[in-house]
């Protein structure tokens, strides 16, 4: 949890530009690499409060307040582009770091994005399959985008969840933006389960909402349900796999466990994508991955790495870091998005769509950089 929690709030650095940054107020808006499906892409946000528990971050609120984004198959590519993040969330994440005094604070809102803001939804027969998102420690459901909108693009119904005090910076409709306030008291397994409980809190509540919309229900096909997540998000994904029997099949991207054993076993399909340090230990201390591995008991699971990966590399920091002019990861960012959404894809259509999809079954001439363990 701890190593996790740093690297997030480090890459979130790198995202707005820390380091040896060249950002200048000049500089081209970032732009993420465009969605490759059939499908033009809408976005619309949801404020959603749980008003029968509390937040487990802040003493003294009563109410748990959940921001959610939600793409989907839309009629056009018409409309306004979705923004990114808001001028306020930009603004703060650009203020927590020195190196960013000349940085416009509004540059990450003005990130180039697919989707078109609340234009009306396409309609499909039975609903589109659902996929929920769940981003790293510190990092804003923002930094899914690239993988969100690529799902849209391709047939499915989306849902970014916000962990509300687990990002950097959270605006709420009424104009208040929160900051980070879970674990500041220092990084513990406790903390790492609680977070996984929080997160399985969430999510729940977060579906049975969507559940409850007159129009959302009427979009999604509820009997097929896949959960990815990113870092923290992906162990909690693993968590919640066997605790919610809605949630069919789950992706956990570079996600360190912790605990690191579930509750019960995982036998519903799951995939493991990492960086090169998540392959299995060949001595000495074993990591998170291979603790967790033998509690992976259903007859369909992957154990994925990329060589050349970053914990990062999966998600929008891998492009936006290198266009804010610093050092790129070893595997080039616009590749490792590519990897990333042709293999969770893939995951997704088959156990979602119930499409063969070879590239899961070994090693791919086309992919190279992906090992199979």
């Amino acid at each position: 949890m701890r190593k996790t929690v740093i690297a997030s709030v480090l890459a979130l650095s790198a995202l707005t530009g820390a380091g040896p940054a060249n950002a200048t107020t000049s500089a081209p808006a970032p732009a993420l690499p465009p969605p490759t499906g059939e499908h033009a892409v809408g976005r619309s946000v949801m404020h959603l409060i749980d008003s029968g528990r509390p937040d487990p971050w802040v003493a003294g609120r009563k109410e748990r307040e959940l921001m959610v984004s939600v793409w989907y198959p839309a009629r056009e590519a018409e409309g306004e582009p979705a923004r990114y993040v808001t001028p306020q969330e930009s603004a703060l994440i650009i203020k927590g770091v020195p190196q960013l005094k000349d940085v416009p604070p509004d540059t990450l809102a003005r990130t180039k994005t697919y989707a078109r803001a609340d234009v009306p939804a396409l309609k499909r027969k039975g609903g589109w399959p659902l996929v929920v998102l769940s981003p790293g420690m510190t990092l804003p459901r923002a930094t899914m985008t690239s993988l969100a909108e690529e799902f849209a693009s391709r047939g499915y119904l989306v849902a970014g969840i916000e962990h509300t005090y687990e990002s950097v910076a959270t605006t709420f409709p009424d104009g208040r933006t929160v900051t980070f306030e879970a674990g500041r008291g220092g990084q513990t397994p406790e903390l790492g389960a609680k977070v996984a409980r929080v997160r399985a809190a969430d999510t729940a509540f977060v579906l049975d909402r969507l559940d409850r919309s007159k129009h959302w229900n009427r979009l999604i096909d509820e009997t097929r349900i896949a959960m990815v997540g990113h870092s923290v998000g992906g162990q909690s994904a693993a968590h919640l796999l066997p605790a919610d029997k809605r949630i069919k099949a789950a992706v956990n991207l570079d996600g360190s466990y912790n605990p690191a054993t579930p509750a019960t076993p995982v036998k519903r399909p799951f995939m493991m994508l990492g960086n090169p340090r998540q392959e299995p230990s060949t001595g000495g201390e074993k990591g998170s991955w291979d603790l967790f591995w033998p509690h992976v008991t259903g007859d369909w699971k992957r154990w994925l790495t990329v060589r050349g990966a970053e914990h990062m590399s999966f998600i929008d920091c891998a492009v936006l870091q290198p266009q804010l002019g610093l050092p790129k990861y070893p595997i080039d960012g616009e590749r490792s998005i590519e990897i990333t959404r042709a293999y969770v894809t893939a995951f997704l259509d088959l156990h979602l769509k119930g499409k063969r999809r070879p590239l899961l079954d070994r090693p791919s001439a086309g992919y190279p950089e992906v090992r199979f363990w």
